[in-house]
Protein backbone atom coordinates (compact mmCIF):
# COMPACT_ATOMS: atom_id res chain seq x y z
CA UNK A 1 0.00 0.00 0.00
CA UNK A 2 2.96 2.76 0.94
CA UNK A 3 4.11 2.24 -3.06
CA UNK A 4 0.76 2.53 -4.09
CA UNK A 5 0.77 5.66 -2.41
CA UNK A 6 4.10 7.15 -3.41
CA UNK A 7 3.23 6.25 -6.71
CA UNK A 8 -0.02 8.52 -6.14
CA UNK A 9 2.39 11.51 -4.70
CA UNK A 10 5.30 11.09 -7.63
CA UNK A 11 2.67 12.23 -9.73
CA UNK A 12 1.95 15.48 -8.16
CA UNK A 13 -1.45 15.59 -8.91
CA UNK A 14 -3.21 16.98 -5.61
CA UNK A 15 -6.90 15.31 -6.86
CA UNK A 16 -5.00 11.83 -7.51
CA UNK A 17 -5.97 8.95 -5.17
CA UNK A 18 -6.29 5.53 -4.32
CA UNK A 19 -9.96 4.78 -5.26
CA UNK A 20 -11.01 3.09 -1.62
CA UNK A 21 -10.26 6.48 -0.06
CA UNK A 22 -12.61 7.87 -2.69
CA UNK A 23 -12.70 9.70 -6.02
CA UNK A 24 -12.13 13.57 -6.32
CA UNK A 25 -14.39 15.16 -8.47
CA UNK A 26 -15.87 11.86 -9.15
CA UNK A 27 -17.71 10.72 -5.86
CA UNK A 28 -21.32 11.94 -5.43
CA UNK A 29 -21.65 12.01 -1.57
CA UNK A 30 -23.99 14.80 -1.33
CA UNK A 31 -27.21 16.19 -3.31
CA UNK A 32 -29.18 19.47 -4.09
CA UNK A 33 -33.13 19.03 -3.15
CA UNK A 34 -34.66 20.29 -6.54
CA UNK A 35 -37.70 20.98 -4.22
CA UNK A 36 -39.69 18.40 -5.70
CA UNK A 37 -39.82 14.54 -3.98
CA UNK A 38 -40.14 12.54 -7.91
CA UNK A 39 -37.90 14.88 -9.62
CA UNK A 40 -35.17 14.06 -6.64
CA UNK A 41 -35.84 10.46 -7.03
CA UNK A 42 -35.45 10.49 -11.09
CA UNK A 43 -32.16 12.11 -10.51
CA UNK A 44 -30.82 10.94 -7.56
CA UNK A 45 -33.01 7.26 -6.82
CA UNK A 46 -33.89 9.17 -3.48
CA UNK A 47 -36.77 11.13 -2.57
CA UNK A 48 -34.37 13.33 -0.43
CA UNK A 49 -31.58 13.55 -3.16
CA UNK A 50 -31.60 15.57 -5.93
CA UNK A 51 -28.90 17.04 -8.24
CA UNK A 52 -25.67 15.85 -7.87
CA UNK A 53 -23.83 18.46 -6.05
CA UNK A 54 -20.60 18.51 -8.14
CA UNK A 55 -21.75 17.23 -11.88
CA UNK A 56 -23.72 18.86 -14.91
CA UNK A 57 -27.12 18.31 -15.31
CA UNK A 58 -29.27 19.43 -18.42
CA UNK A 59 -33.00 20.67 -18.56
CA UNK A 60 -33.54 19.74 -22.20
CA UNK A 61 -36.59 21.08 -24.18
CA UNK A 62 -38.48 22.64 -26.92
CA UNK A 63 -39.67 26.49 -26.60
CA UNK A 64 -42.00 27.39 -23.76
CA UNK A 65 -41.60 24.02 -22.23
CA UNK A 66 -40.81 26.04 -18.37
CA UNK A 67 -37.04 25.42 -18.65
CA UNK A 68 -36.05 28.66 -17.20
CA UNK A 69 -39.09 28.35 -15.19
CA UNK A 70 -37.73 24.87 -13.87
CA UNK A 71 -34.13 26.12 -13.37
CA UNK A 72 -35.39 29.04 -11.34
CA UNK A 73 -37.32 26.45 -8.61
CA UNK A 74 -34.04 25.02 -8.29
CA UNK A 75 -32.49 27.96 -7.51
CA UNK A 76 -34.99 29.24 -4.87
CA UNK A 77 -34.82 25.74 -3.22
CA UNK A 78 -30.86 25.70 -3.60
CA UNK A 79 -30.71 29.18 -1.40
CA UNK A 80 -33.77 28.44 0.74
CA UNK A 81 -31.79 25.23 2.02
CA UNK A 82 -28.31 26.69 1.68
CA UNK A 83 -28.59 30.14 4.04
CA UNK A 84 -25.10 31.45 2.68
CA UNK A 85 -24.68 30.40 -0.32
CA UNK A 86 -24.88 32.22 -3.60
CA UNK A 87 -25.79 31.27 -7.42
CA UNK A 88 -24.37 32.19 -10.32
CA UNK A 89 -27.12 32.29 -13.17
CA UNK A 90 -25.66 32.74 -16.63
CA UNK A 91 -28.20 34.41 -19.12
CA UNK A 92 -28.04 34.52 -23.05
CA UNK A 93 -32.10 35.24 -23.40
CA UNK A 94 -32.16 38.32 -21.90
CA UNK A 95 -35.43 37.00 -20.44
CA UNK A 96 -34.75 37.58 -16.71
CA UNK A 97 -35.77 40.33 -14.68
CA UNK A 98 -35.51 41.32 -10.96
CA UNK A 99 -39.18 41.65 -10.60
CA UNK A 100 -39.21 37.75 -11.98
CA UNK A 101 -37.29 36.85 -9.57
CA UNK A 102 -38.16 38.61 -6.68
CA UNK A 103 -41.87 37.66 -7.40
CA UNK A 104 -40.74 34.07 -7.31
CA UNK A 105 -39.37 34.40 -3.75
CA UNK A 106 -36.10 34.12 -4.75
CA UNK A 107 -33.56 36.10 -2.68
CA UNK A 108 -32.01 38.63 -5.43
CA UNK A 109 -29.05 39.57 -2.78
CA UNK A 110 -27.48 36.06 -3.02
CA UNK A 111 -28.57 36.08 -6.76
CA UNK A 112 -25.44 36.92 -9.82
CA UNK A 113 -27.03 37.62 -13.24
CA UNK A 114 -24.17 37.24 -15.87
CA UNK A 115 -25.02 38.08 -19.40
CA UNK A 116 -23.23 36.33 -22.09
CA UNK A 117 -23.23 36.44 -26.06
CA UNK A 118 -21.17 33.97 -26.75
CA UNK A 119 -20.03 30.45 -25.52
CA UNK A 120 -16.18 31.86 -25.09
CA UNK A 121 -17.75 34.25 -22.92
CA UNK A 122 -19.50 31.63 -20.58
CA UNK A 123 -16.63 29.60 -20.95
CA UNK A 124 -13.91 32.13 -19.51
CA UNK A 125 -16.31 33.84 -17.16
CA UNK A 126 -17.43 30.21 -15.58
CA UNK A 127 -13.88 29.20 -15.52
CA UNK A 128 -12.74 32.51 -13.90
CA UNK A 129 -15.21 32.43 -11.14
CA UNK A 130 -14.41 28.57 -10.43
CA UNK A 131 -10.51 29.23 -10.15
CA UNK A 132 -11.54 32.02 -7.36
CA UNK A 133 -13.94 29.83 -5.70
CA UNK A 134 -11.33 27.53 -5.79
CA UNK A 135 -8.22 29.61 -4.22
CA UNK A 136 -10.88 30.08 -0.88
CA UNK A 137 -9.99 27.21 1.87
CA UNK A 138 -12.60 24.27 1.38
CA UNK A 139 -14.11 25.22 5.17
CA UNK A 140 -14.52 28.82 4.09
CA UNK A 141 -16.24 28.49 0.96
CA UNK A 142 -19.82 29.16 0.87
CA UNK A 143 -21.95 26.26 -0.88
CA UNK A 144 -22.24 27.72 -4.80
CA UNK A 145 -24.59 26.73 -8.00
CA UNK A 146 -24.03 27.74 -11.32
CA UNK A 147 -26.85 28.06 -14.21
CA UNK A 148 -26.39 28.82 -17.77
CA UNK A 149 -29.95 29.44 -19.27
CA UNK A 150 -29.77 28.72 -22.34
CA UNK A 151 -26.49 26.67 -23.94
CA UNK A 152 -28.82 26.98 -27.57
CA UNK A 153 -28.93 30.36 -27.54
CA UNK A 154 -25.41 31.45 -26.91
CA UNK A 155 -23.32 32.44 -30.63
CA UNK A 156 -19.73 31.65 -31.07
CA UNK A 157 -16.55 34.66 -31.69
CA UNK A 158 -16.63 33.56 -35.30
CA UNK A 159 -20.19 33.52 -36.14
CA UNK A 160 -20.64 36.80 -34.79
CA UNK A 161 -17.43 37.98 -36.71
CA UNK A 162 -18.92 36.38 -39.77
CA UNK A 163 -22.02 38.11 -39.65
CA UNK A 164 -20.27 41.76 -39.32
CA UNK A 165 -18.23 40.72 -41.71
CA UNK A 166 -21.71 40.07 -44.05
CA UNK A 167 -20.88 36.12 -44.40
CA UNK A 168 -23.76 33.83 -44.09
CA UNK A 169 -21.69 30.71 -43.99
CA UNK A 170 -22.73 28.44 -41.27
CA UNK A 171 -20.33 28.15 -38.37
CA UNK A 172 -18.65 24.74 -38.18
CA UNK A 173 -16.75 25.13 -35.37
CA UNK A 174 -19.33 25.88 -33.09
CA UNK A 175 -19.87 22.11 -31.44
CA UNK A 176 -16.30 21.87 -31.46
CA UNK A 177 -15.98 25.21 -29.28
CA UNK A 178 -19.03 23.79 -27.18
CA UNK A 179 -17.17 20.60 -26.31
CA UNK A 180 -14.02 21.95 -25.43
CA UNK A 181 -16.16 24.33 -22.61
CA UNK A 182 -17.41 21.48 -21.20
CA UNK A 183 -14.74 19.99 -20.85
CA UNK A 184 -12.81 22.30 -19.05
CA UNK A 185 -15.92 22.93 -16.65
CA UNK A 186 -16.82 19.03 -15.93
CA UNK A 187 -13.60 18.72 -14.08
CA UNK A 188 -13.31 22.33 -12.50
CA UNK A 189 -17.07 21.89 -11.20
CA UNK A 190 -16.45 18.55 -9.84
CA UNK A 191 -12.86 19.85 -8.11
CA UNK A 192 -14.90 22.95 -6.14
CA UNK A 193 -18.41 20.94 -5.05
CA UNK A 194 -20.28 23.25 -7.31
CA UNK A 195 -23.40 22.03 -9.65
CA UNK A 196 -24.32 23.27 -12.33
CA UNK A 197 -27.78 23.34 -14.38
CA UNK A 198 -27.42 24.23 -18.06
CA UNK A 199 -30.55 24.53 -19.90
CA UNK A 200 -31.09 23.55 -23.96
CA UNK A 201 -33.25 23.65 -26.72
CA UNK A 202 -34.39 20.28 -28.34
CA UNK A 203 -35.05 19.35 -31.99
CA UNK A 204 -36.88 16.58 -33.58
CA UNK A 205 -34.48 14.11 -35.55
CA UNK A 206 -35.56 14.23 -39.24
CA UNK A 207 -35.50 10.18 -40.98
CA UNK A 208 -35.82 8.60 -37.40
CA UNK A 209 -37.93 5.67 -37.42
CA UNK A 210 -39.33 6.77 -34.45
CA UNK A 211 -40.38 10.50 -33.11
CA UNK A 212 -37.12 11.58 -31.28
CA UNK A 213 -35.12 14.67 -29.30
CA UNK A 214 -32.32 15.38 -29.79
CA UNK A 215 -29.95 18.47 -27.75
CA UNK A 216 -28.89 21.41 -30.17
CA UNK A 217 -24.98 22.44 -29.83
CA UNK A 218 -23.36 18.94 -30.81
CA UNK A 219 -22.13 16.53 -28.59
CA UNK A 220 -20.55 18.52 -25.95
CA UNK A 221 -23.06 18.79 -23.19
CA UNK A 222 -24.62 15.42 -24.24
CA UNK A 223 -21.25 14.08 -22.89
CA UNK A 224 -20.14 16.32 -20.38
CA UNK A 225 -23.74 16.42 -18.62
CA UNK A 226 -24.24 13.64 -15.29
CA UNK A 227 -27.96 13.44 -16.23
CA UNK A 228 -29.97 14.96 -19.18
CA UNK A 229 -33.85 15.47 -18.62
CA UNK A 230 -36.09 16.13 -21.45
CA UNK A 231 -39.04 18.28 -20.69
CA UNK A 232 -42.68 18.23 -22.23
CA UNK A 233 -45.73 20.04 -20.98
CA UNK A 234 -49.55 20.13 -20.61
CA UNK A 235 -51.16 23.40 -18.88
CA UNK A 236 -52.95 23.36 -15.94
CA UNK A 237 -56.15 24.96 -15.41
CA UNK A 238 -58.48 26.24 -12.62
CA UNK A 239 -61.72 26.63 -15.09
CA UNK A 240 -60.53 28.37 -17.97
CA UNK A 241 -57.68 30.08 -16.44
CA UNK A 242 -54.29 28.56 -16.92
CA UNK A 243 -52.57 28.25 -13.25
CA UNK A 244 -49.33 26.13 -14.06
CA UNK A 245 -48.16 22.97 -16.00
CA UNK A 246 -47.95 19.81 -15.62
CA UNK A 247 -44.03 18.64 -16.65
CA UNK A 248 -43.43 15.43 -18.28
CA UNK A 249 -40.10 15.01 -17.08
CA UNK A 250 -37.93 11.80 -18.98
CA UNK A 251 -34.62 10.70 -18.15
CA UNK A 252 -32.59 10.54 -21.46
CA UNK A 253 -29.23 9.78 -19.80
CA UNK A 254 -27.97 9.37 -15.98
CA UNK A 255 -24.81 8.31 -14.78
CA UNK A 256 -26.77 7.79 -11.38
CA UNK A 257 -30.13 6.16 -11.95
CA UNK A 258 -31.69 4.02 -14.57
CA UNK A 259 -32.43 6.04 -18.00
CA UNK A 260 -35.63 6.72 -19.59
CA UNK A 261 -38.00 6.28 -16.29
CA UNK A 262 -40.39 8.96 -16.71
CA UNK A 263 -42.33 11.63 -14.20
CA UNK A 264 -44.98 14.29 -13.95
CA UNK A 265 -43.80 16.91 -12.06
CA UNK A 266 -46.20 19.96 -11.27
CA UNK A 267 -44.66 24.16 -11.86
CA UNK A 268 -47.31 26.61 -10.48
CA UNK A 269 -47.12 29.99 -11.54
CA UNK A 270 -47.42 31.05 -8.19
CA UNK A 271 -45.49 28.74 -6.09
CA UNK A 272 -42.92 27.15 -8.14
CA UNK A 273 -42.44 23.48 -8.41
CA UNK A 274 -44.57 21.19 -6.14
CA UNK A 275 -42.75 19.12 -3.64
CA UNK A 276 -45.57 16.22 -3.43
CA UNK A 277 -46.81 16.07 -6.90
CA UNK A 278 -46.22 12.96 -8.54
CA UNK A 279 -45.93 10.78 -5.23
CA UNK A 280 -50.27 9.74 -5.50
CA UNK A 281 -48.97 8.22 -9.17
CA UNK A 282 -46.00 6.47 -7.32
CA UNK A 283 -47.97 5.26 -4.44
CA UNK A 284 -50.86 3.86 -6.91
CA UNK A 285 -48.61 1.98 -9.29
CA UNK A 286 -46.60 0.04 -6.38
CA UNK A 287 -49.63 -0.74 -4.08
CA UNK A 288 -49.16 1.79 -1.64
CA UNK A 289 -52.33 3.37 -2.24
CA UNK A 290 -55.22 1.14 -4.24
CA UNK A 291 -57.88 2.16 -6.88
CA UNK A 292 -61.10 2.03 -5.16
CA UNK A 293 -63.66 3.24 -7.79
CA UNK A 294 -63.57 6.70 -8.00
CA UNK A 295 -61.46 7.11 -4.89
CA UNK A 296 -58.38 5.93 -3.57
CA UNK A 297 -57.82 3.46 -0.90
CA UNK A 298 -55.06 4.34 1.89
CA UNK A 299 -53.01 2.51 4.07
CA UNK A 300 -55.39 2.76 6.50
CA UNK A 301 -58.42 1.36 4.65
CA UNK A 302 -60.13 4.78 4.31
CA UNK A 303 -61.03 6.03 0.67
CA UNK A 304 -60.54 9.79 -0.51
CA UNK A 305 -60.46 11.41 -3.88
CA UNK A 306 -57.10 12.08 -5.45
CA UNK A 307 -57.66 15.60 -5.83
CA UNK A 308 -58.08 15.94 -1.73
CA UNK A 309 -54.89 14.00 -1.39
CA UNK A 310 -53.05 16.17 -3.90
CA UNK A 311 -54.58 19.92 -2.21
CA UNK A 312 -53.37 18.53 1.19
CA UNK A 313 -50.32 16.17 0.80
CA UNK A 314 -48.87 16.66 3.98
CA UNK A 315 -51.68 14.68 5.57
CA UNK A 316 -51.51 11.27 3.37
CA UNK A 317 -48.00 11.08 3.07
CA UNK A 318 -47.06 10.47 6.59
CA UNK A 319 -43.69 9.19 7.72
CA UNK A 320 -44.57 5.94 7.33
CA UNK A 321 -45.77 6.03 3.61
CA UNK A 322 -42.99 8.20 2.70
CA UNK A 323 -40.85 5.40 4.26
CA UNK A 324 -42.29 2.67 1.96
CA UNK A 325 -42.15 4.87 -0.99
CA UNK A 326 -38.33 5.58 -0.66
CA UNK A 327 -38.18 2.07 -0.77
CA UNK A 328 -39.82 1.94 -4.49
CA UNK A 329 -38.19 4.65 -5.24
CA UNK A 330 -34.73 2.84 -4.82
CA UNK A 331 -35.92 -0.30 -6.45
CA UNK A 332 -37.20 1.70 -9.74
CA UNK A 333 -34.63 4.30 -9.97
CA UNK A 334 -31.30 3.45 -9.14
CA UNK A 335 -29.44 0.50 -10.65
CA UNK A 336 -28.60 -3.20 -9.55
CA UNK A 337 -32.39 -3.21 -8.20
CA UNK A 338 -34.08 -5.64 -9.36
CA UNK A 339 -37.21 -4.94 -7.77
CA UNK A 340 -38.96 -2.81 -10.66
CA UNK A 341 -42.28 -1.09 -10.72
CA UNK A 342 -42.72 -1.54 -14.42
CA UNK A 343 -46.41 -0.53 -14.74
CA UNK A 344 -45.67 3.11 -14.17
CA UNK A 345 -43.00 2.52 -17.27
CA UNK A 346 -44.33 4.28 -20.45
CA UNK A 347 -43.00 4.18 -23.60
CA UNK A 348 -39.52 6.43 -25.68
CA UNK A 349 -42.19 7.28 -28.03
CA UNK A 350 -44.05 10.10 -25.80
Amino acid sequence: MSFIKDLVKSSGNEYANIVSEGVAAGDVDTFVDTGSYVFNALLSGSLYGGLPKNKITAIAGESATGKTFFALGMVKQFLEDNPESAVIYFESESAISKQMIEERGIDSNRMVIVPVVTVQEFRQQAISILDKYLETPKDKRPPMMMCLDSLGMLSTTKEIEDTAAGKETRDMTRAQVVKGAFRVLTLKLGRAGVPMIVTNHTYDVIGSMFPQKEMGGGSGLKYAASSIIYLSKKKEKEGTEVIGNIIHCKNAKSRLTVENRIVDVRLSYDSGLDRYYGLLDLALASGIFKKSSTRIELPNGKTEFGKTINNNPEKYFTDEVMERLEKVVEGYFKYGNENRTDNTEESDSE
